[in-house]
């Protein structure tokens, strides 16, 4: 079924819930409320600061900074001048921010003055304009802009441009048009089941589309209340968690982790949460776990930051039972499996809210509209799929082909195993063999001969990592994926 999003564009969004529901808290932050009222006269005002500053339709604003409110306002404000938010990853080195800034060459860059030093360095090496968050808000008119410019809001404009993390090359900008992100919001929120009673907590980074737009806009779509905060803090989420009372959160596997391994874990109240969503191709076990024992279903969903990212999706109802899946396709979306090889196909994804191009018009599409995620992936006769791995880390051992995944789910159940990551080493005899890299829980031991005869009772002996190499922690992209190229080299000698 393809869902016909309610509203035609972001700022007929934000005007209906301002209409329909003006008192209704829209976002939370630190000591401060927004309504929807409210929300939206700062996006007016913004938009009219935007446009005196010179902003005009097509044109790039780049956010550095924390999470906060005024990252969502700049969006829905921009929107309404047909321009484009950018926002920016604050993990990237400064090199990094400026190879992005010289690609999309943005007219101004917002900033917190967390950022601040770092904005004005990036921003001294381009054109573009720097300016303080604060400056900004002060800056907007007494009366806020209620008129719409000549050429109003267009389903069809860019609104977002999402630089992915760029783990084989240079970073591209994943170009999101308004009507994309509205059919991403109906979707996600019809899946999640969404209403305007909802509240939101919302920890992880907006930089990312999984902050953006898994559940906090899907919020914003449906009329409920988004509970944002700075950034994730394990303690503050839980406390969060028993004290604002929120419905639904999204997390991943690291904060998945951080949550259960912290001291409040087993004491706090989380009955008002009704499921906790996960973004994530594959869930350890132990979280998985950890979460039923305290009633918590644990949701997944999968996709990619060209594909809005709500793709398929693993709801409550289904979650107990379909450990290490990622679920059904969401409405609207297609799926299928390209070359499948004893099941096991690339997985490639088509629906209204897949990107289109990355800036400023390279393809993001082949010719019939399917986005190539690279990932491998597996359907089972309910019609659910499971990702098993990336198919440039497929192994082919012995004319065996083994996906590092399930060797990884694996491994991750042993006691003494904090992560892992498995990978595939050239061999005279074989091809390739495995190897794994492991990061142990502190104060435990275990030996290559253990590991290997605890793996043999869950894996074929094809499949069994050849060599072994413990680390303290497995080097990670700035959205927190492992990078294997950088771990071939622990190998090398």
């Amino acid at each position: 079924m393809r869902l016909s999003p309610t509203f035609s564009s972001l700022p007929d969004l934000l005007a209906h819930q301002a209409l329909a529901r003006p008192a209704a808290v829209a976002l939370q932050f630190d000591h401060q409320t927004l309504t929807y009222g409210q929300l939206h006269a700062q996006v007016l005002a913004l938009a009219g600061a935007l446009r005196s500053r010179g902003v005009s339709a097509g044109e790039r604003v780049a956010w550095l900074g924390l999470n906060h409110p005024t990252q969502v306002a700049l969006l829905f404000a921009l929107a309404r001048l047909q321009a484009v938010l950018v926002p920016l990853n604050y993990r990237l080195a400064p090199a990094e921010l400026q190879i992005v800034l010289a690609d999309c060459r943005p007219r101004l860059l917002v900033h917190d003055m967390t950022f601040q030093a770092p904005a004005l360095a990036v921003t001294a090496q381009t054109a573009t304009i720097c300016i303080a968050n604060e400056a900004l808000i002060v800056n907007t008119p007494a009366t806020p802009h209620t008129d719409t410019p000549s050429w109003g809001p267009l389903p069809d404009s860019p609104a977002l441009l999402v630089y992915t993390s760029g783990t084989t090359g240079a970073p591209k900008g994943a170009v999101h048009t308004q009507a994309m992100l509205l059919a991403n919001m109906a979707t996600a929120a019809q899946v999640q089941a969404i209403t305007s009673q909802d509240r939101v907590l919302t920890v992880l980074p907006l930089f990312h589309v999984g902050g953006l737009c898994i559940q906090t806009l899907p919020a914003l779509y449906a009329g409920a209340g988004v509970l944002l905060h700075a950034r994730f803090d394990a303690a503050a989420a839980l406390a969060s968690m028993q004290r604002d009372q929120p419905t639904l959160t999204l997390q991943v596997p690291a904060t998945l982790k951080a949550l259960t391994e912290h001291a409040h874990w087993p004491t706090s109240d989380l009955r008002s949460l009704r499921a906790v969503w996960a973004g994530s191709s594959l869930l350890p076990p132990a979280l998985l776990i950890a979460f039923e024992a305290r009633g918590l279903p644990l949701c997944n969903v999968y996709g990619a930051t060209e594909t809005g990212p709500f793709s398929i999706a693993l709801p409550p109802e289904k979650a107990a039972g379909h450990a290490g899946s990622c679920g059904w396709p969401a409405p609207g979306v297609q799926v299928r499996l390209l070359n499948p090889q004893n099941g096991v196909g690339q997985v490639l994804l088509r629906a209204p809210n897949v990107v289109a191009h990355y800036w400023p018009e390279l393809p993001a599409t082949d010719a019939d509209g399917w986005f190539h995620t690279g990932d491998l992936g597996q359907q089972a006769a309910d019609g659910s799929y499971t990702i098993v791995g990336r198919a440039k880390d497929m192994v082919i051992s012995g004319g065996e082909n083994i996906y590092p995944a399930e060797v990884e789910n694996a491994l991750a159940t042993h006691p003494a195993m904090a992560e892992c990551a498995v990978l595939g080493l050239p061999d005279a005899r074989w091809g390739e063999v495995l190897a794994a890299v492991l990061v142990l829980h502190a104060h435990t031991r275990v030996t290559d001969d253990e590991l290997t005869a605890f793996l043999a009772q869950r894996v074929a002996r094809y499949k069994l990592p050849r060599r072994y190499v413990r680390v303290a922690a497995l080097p990670r992209t700035a959205l927190g994926k492992v990078q294997k190229s950088q771990l071939q080299t622990l190998f090398n000698s």
